[in-house]
């Protein structure tokens, strides 16, 4: 228990924090510049990036007995087909959307993922959330399509397409689902969180390596490789660089929850999806609009009316989203308040031990089914 634990310090708490934020700002970055660079190989570099998870967790179990490789079951592999399947299919619309949307629009294509998950965990354990969780949802689903809403003042560049917002809305569709799942599969896994990041990795990367080769990605690296133009290295150090900071997420999110208050940590994603937004400014010319004013436009032609923009979108989504943890704590429900779920560690982010699996909502425990999923 919480209390038997020794209060960690002020140092490990800002350190955590900040290892957290360094390695969660590199996994969208690097991801973000890899399919820049190479936007006709999604798939193939999302199949690395799983190789390598299961690679580190190899090689973390040779030098610690903490970690266990779990043995091939038949048995096991069934059960837990459906968590995999899920996850495998929420990062490819998850790696799809980051390629076809600017890096600052990232958040706001994804910002159904807390309305998403309170209407699967409400329909998976047939109860209703409360008022306040409620019109925390409301909120969040309020500030996503002030984000998603026209604005004229725009270049076309900097105008995500119906597709790739498709693409967010299922990625956090499936969010949600997995976010479910967990629950059921961790018996199946000894209740071991490292046996099932393994075998999500691992199974996901079986499921996905056939549609790499369906999709011709490995003939179109070959024929890439021969054009001058095409800058290789972006792509094979961007692999092993979001691979091995994909393994630290993993790690980093497990040490937030462990060491930081729900609080602490909503507020250090907060801050992170605020210089996120400022980074891709920086280092992408993202446009960011202010009430039809952008600082990366070269136009008089912006409308001071417009009030459907991205500052207002994601500042709407983080004061939603941080009320609706106000009110969990406030509620002082079991198991504890919900962590914000990071998609850049999602292939990943099973590491967690049985009592610390991310719950956005849960209803009473008499109320939750036991019946396999």
């Amino acid at each position: 228990m919480e209390s038997s634990r020794s209060k960690p310090s002020v140092h490990q708490i800002a350190a955590v924090v900040a290892f957290y934020m360094t390695a969660a700002l590199v996994m969208v970055f690097v991801n973000k510049a890899v399919l820049n660079s190479s936007p006709e190989l999604p798939l193939l570099f999302l199949f690395i990036q799983l190789i390598i998870a299961v690679i580190l967790l190899h090689t973390s179990a040779f030098f610690s007995s903490k970690i266990e490789i779990p043995r091939y079951d038949l048995h096991t592999v069934k059960k837990l087909v459906p968590v995999v399947l899920v996850n495998i299919i929420g990062l490819v619309f998850n790696t799809l959307c980051l390629r076809d949307v600017e890096a600052s629009f990232f958040q706001i294509a994804r910002g159904l993922v807390l309305p998403l998950t309170i209407a699967v965990s409400s329909a998976a354990t047939y109860s209703t959330p409360s008022i306040r969780v409620i019109i925390a949802a409301v909120g969040v689903m309020a500030g996503f399509f002030l984000g998603v809403a026209p604005e004229s003042n725009l270049p076309v560049s900097a105008i995500p397409s119906t597709l790739s917002l498709f693409y967010g809305v299922l990625s956090s569709l499936f969010i949600a689902v997995h976010s479910v799942l967990i629950k059921s599969s961790l018996p199946y896994c000894n209740h071991s969180s490292i046996q099932l990041a393994y075998w999500t990795n691992a199974g996901s990367a079986v499921i996905l390596a056939p549609f790499v080769i369906l999709h011709a990605e490995p003939f179109k690296l070959l024929a890439m490789m021969g054009n001058p133009d095409w800058d290789m290295g972006t792509f094979v150090w961007g692999s092993l660089v979001t691979g091995v900071f994909g393994f630290l997420l993993c790690v980093a999110g497990v040490l937030s929850i462990k060491v930081t208050s729900p609080i602490t940590h909503m507020f250090s994603s907060a801050a992170r999806s605020v210089i996120q937004t400022l980074l891709a400014v920086w280092l992408f010319h993202d446009v960011l609009t202010l009430y039809g004013v952008s600082p990366t436009l070269h136009t008089s032609s912006h409308s001071p009316s417009s009030n459907r923009n991205r500052v207002a979108s994601i500042l709407t989504i983080l004061t939603g989203t941080m009320y609706y943890t106000w009110v969990k704590s406030a509620e002082g429900a079991h198991p504890p308040p919900a962590r914000p779920v990071d998609l850049e560690a999602m292939g990943s982010r099973d590491g967690q031990s049985k009592s610390d699996q991310e719950v956005i909502w849960q209803a009473p425990e008499k109320e939750i089914g036991e019946e396999d999923k």
